[in-house]
């Protein structure tokens, strides 16, 4: 059973979401750190800017994107096994501020790291 899970940065925090984790590069506009109540932001673990900025969200890219975003962990080893020990203790739920709920970088990052077998 998988132990990662994925929220939005404007959905409430609940004692069931485990180690929260903020995944993306810029911060979530509008929310405070209290309200956010995340254990870590692990910005090395977000895309490139450039790759960010060339998806911005459009669906029709999201095979693609995820691609080069794979290409991108595979070089930031440290970075994503600090998540992937998280992982390995107990539940982690990736927060992430897209308004859409199932392209985005932290899904991305959950199919990445559910790959490599780290649950």
């Amino acid at each position: 059973m998988t132990q990662i899970w994925t929220k939005r940065a404007y959905a409430e925090a609940h004692a069931n979401d485990g180690t929260r984790i903020l995944v993306d590069r810029v911060w979530p506009r509008g929310v405070s750190k209290h309200d956010l109540n995340i254990a870590a932001w692990e910005k090395d673990v977000a895309p490139s800017k450039d790759l960010r900025q060339w998806f911005n969200h459009d669906p029709g890219k999201w095979d693609e994107f995820r691609d080069a975003y794979f290409a991108e962990l595979d070089k930031r080893r440290d970075a994503v096994e600090r998540i992937a020990g998280q992982v390995r203790e107990g539940r982690v739920t990736l927060i992430y501020g897209a308004k859409d709920e199932r392209h985005n970088n932290a899904v991305a990052l959950k199919d990445y790291l559910e790959r490599r077998s780290v649950t």
